[in-house]
């Protein structure tokens, strides 16, 4: 007598242990909330252990957040694009000689190498402004986020009669490294695009840091931040409205950093009816 089951059955069986797989799973409560955040929460639990899948989802994550720091930025490639814009491209290097050493040593990041630092004093042309690319601790955010940002940006430098510098492409280059391209530029501000540490739900996110009358050594608190910029986050088109607010109003004032408030969207919002007042005969 044959010991096979005919196919119907073993389908049924199969059903039957995917079912109960399904069935050792304790759905979260807060499980609805998943729609409004790529934060890892309600992820559930098996026995007193997380889901299978959840832990499958962590390390495919966890790997994606190293390889945005370790995968090579393609130099060529980035300047080639930048090389669009027609004001220049200057490829540099940070004292940090490797990416080991670049990890290793944040202050080698921090500051351009001997050489790069001659060839910008050689283009001092007293600009306005000086735009910074580098990919800081995610490749992946200026691949696929700074030729956006600056697309929508560098237009509206221009409209307000600001000078631009020739584009600065710094190689293994951390927040720090544009107070180095200020300095030997003669700008009067400086903002760096720069690859921000990876999360575990989002290793392509992009950061800007503007900084008025900058130098070595600066204050962090003289600088203004704008995070997460990505197509799962801030739009390269609004971090561009929200930096060019800050420029402008930091060549007005004289400062920047934590004096400087954002009130972009309150300068651009219109101005609608008071519901607490009565209304004007």
């Amino acid at each position: 007598m044959s010991c096979n089951k005919p196919a119907s059955s073993v389908e049924q069986n199969t059903s039957e242990i995917k079912s109960d797989e399904f069935e050792l799973v304790t759905a979260n409560p807060w499980q609805a909330l998943k729609a409004f955040t790529d934060a890892r929460i309600a992820l559930g639990r098996a026995g007193s252990s997380l889901p299978t899948q959840a832990h499958l989802q962590f390390q495919l994550d966890h790997a994606k957040a190293r390889d945005a720091v370790l995968t090579p930025l393609d130099y060529s490639a980035l300047i080639g694009r930048l090389a669009g814009f027609n004001l220049g491209v200057q490829h540099l290097q940070s004292q940090a000689g490797s990416r080991a050493e670049y990890l290793q040593r944040p202050d080698l990041g921090r500051r351009l190498n001997k050489a790069s630092y001659e060839t910008l004093a050689n283009h001092n042309s007293a600009y306005d402004i000086a735009l910074v690319v580098t990919e800081g601790l995610s490749s992946r955010a200026i691949s696929e986020n700074a030729e956006a940002l600056l697309a929508a940006l560098i237009p509206k430098l221009k409209g307000l009669a600001l000078s631009i510098a020739p584009i600065v492409v710094v190689e293994q280059g951390r927040v720090g490294v544009g107070d180095d391209v200020a300095q030997a530029l003669g700008v009067k501000m400086v903002a760096i695009l720069v690859g921000e540490r990876p999360g575990l739900s989002s290793p392509d996110s992009l950061g800007i840091y503007f900084t008025y009358q900058s130098y070595p050594g600066i204050e962090e608190a003289k600088r203004n931040c704008l995070s997460n910029i990505r197509q799962a986050g801030m739009s390269a088109e609004d971090a561009a409205f929200r930096l060019s607010y800050l420029i402008e109003q930091a060549n007005k004032l004289g400062y920047s950093g934590v004096a400087l408030k954002d009130k972009s969207q309150m300068a651009s919002a219109k101005v609608g009816k008071n519901f607490l007042l009565p209304e004007a005969p």
